[in-house]
């Protein structure tokens, strides 16, 4: 029904940006918080809490270490799904890639929310995203 996606790279290689972005510590996006109650593996369910707003649940779709994750947050009829890649590029770097997409009978109830939510938001979170890899991965370098 909807979808969107944006690419950035990093200079950490794709094991050292799995081993960040797979570690739900690392996912800073205020004042959002976020929580998985189990390992990074498929089927481990997540709960991001917003302020003064109910929690959302997610789970972990099809995980595949150092290369794929989905996460999918299910609506009324509908789900938004976050798939992120991770994909190697020469000297050692990663190419980020995260593709949002809703899908459902329902999904065209949720099209101009989700719009409004994403359409700007995620090329500038995944640029805030490359340089906090970079950081951390300058830091133990």
């Amino acid at each position: 029904m909807w979808e969107t996606e944006h690419s950035v790279e990093t200079n950490a290689g794709p094991a050292f940006a799995w081993a960040y972005m797979s570690d739900v510590r690392n996912w800073d996006d205020p004042p959002a918080q976020f929580t998985l109650d189990g390992p990074f593996a498929s089927g481990a369910h997540g709960t991001t809490q917003m302020p003064v707003q109910p929690a959302r649940h997610w789970q972990l779709r099809e995980v595949t270490p150092t290369e794929s994750y989905t996460i999918e947050f299910q609506l009324d009829g509908a789900s938004i799904f976050f798939e992120w890649r991770f994909a190697g590029l020469p000297d050692d770097r990663t190419r980020l890639t995260q593709h949002i997409s809703l899908k459902g009978e329902s999904a065209s109830a949720f099209v101009a929310d989700v719009q409004q939510a994403f359409a700007s938001s995620l090329a500038p979170g995944m640029n805030k995203i490359a340089m906090a890899i970079d950081r951390a991965y300058t830091a133990v370098r």
